[in-house]
């Protein structure tokens, strides 16, 4: 069998991207064959991202894409934060937010198999996966097509938001875009509010109106006004303005001449369930398992 040397251990790493001691080890199995080690070195990389695959990814980035008039919203998640500050990861959500704009995949499956740098983007998950060893998925996209302007705004890489409006001054449109990440609103206007949302809003404040002990017409009146409140609180047109505190978004717009024709807002992991760590429990278990082994 010939020597491993360095040489081959860094060239195969250059053809895969593989980890320093995965390439050492397949040109080993291989006996110094590269095209066989890279076959091999593909194999597992695939079962690595396969046994990654279970495990829950709720951290992860926000990536955005816009030209003319058209553009993309898209989270891609993992497992730890760690990995949301990998070159590779966030060129990948960036890539993947400019083939959303680009092909109008109608799914996370479509997207998936799309090419990219020579290979589908289910390929370039895949391997990345093995390269890094943590599981990563594509959660969600929302395209865009508009005969008005786009704009986004990504607050660092766990917020995003891409606005469609019609004005003059394009900076409207982007401090529409902060305030929508800083506030958070869930429609455009209180009509808009999803119906769940506000029944949701309509049984709490009717509990609570109940535990005030007074009368019937009064507990209806009580629960209306929070809901009426919560509506203006979550809806973006009735908002206190960020910029400035004596406006709403909505006044601010017209005072502007522009208006806001929709929104989206990604929150990273938003909605996931998160797995906690029991530490106290996983080292009882070790410990337990030693004495019965």
């Amino acid at each position: 069998m010939s020597a491993i040397t360095a040489a081959m251990v860094g060239e195969l790493r250059a053809k895969t991207d593989a980890p320093m001691m995965e390439c050492k080890k397949a040109l080993t199995e291989a006996a110094g064959d590269m095209v066989k080690a890279e076959e091999l070195l593909r194999v597992k990389l695939g079962t690595k991202a396969s046994k990654a695959s279970s495990r829950v990814t709720a951290e992860g980035v926000v990536a955005a894409y816009i030209a003319g008039g058209v553009g993309a919203l898209i989270e891609v998640n993992c497992e730890t934060d760690f990995v949301t500050k990998n070159d590779d990861f966030v060129a990948l959500a960036k890539d993947c937010a400019r083939l959303v704009a680009d092909h109008n995949p109608a799914d996370v499956a479509a997207l998936s198999a799309l090419p990219l740098h020579g290979q589908t983007v289910e390929a370039v998950r895949a391997a990345l996966i093995g390269k890094i060893g943590e599981n990563m998925s594509i959660r969600r996209f929302q395209r865009f097509q508009s005969a008005g302007k786009l704009v986004s705004y990504l607050h660092g890489t766990r917020i995003g938001v891409v606005v469609e409006f019609e004005g003059a001054d394009e900076q409207v449109g982007k401090d529409v875009a902060m305030h929508i990440a800083a506030m958070k609103p869930v429609a455009l206007s209180s009509d808009q509010v999803p119906a769940d949302l506000i029944e949701k809003e309509r049984s709490v404040a009717s509990q609570k109106a109940a535990e005030s002990g007074k009368p019937a017409d009064i507990v209806a009146k009580m629960v209306e006004g929070s809901v009426q409140k919560y509506l203006k609180e979550v809806s973006l047109l009735n908002q206190t303005f960020v910029k400035n505190d004596k406006q709403t978004v909505e006044q601010m717009l017209k005072a502007t001449n522009t208006s806001v024709k929709g929104f989206t807002m990604y929150v990273v992991g938003e909605g996931i369930e998160k797995k906690q760590d029991d530490f106290a429990a996983e080292v009882a278990a070790q410990v337990a398992a030693a004495k019965q082994a």
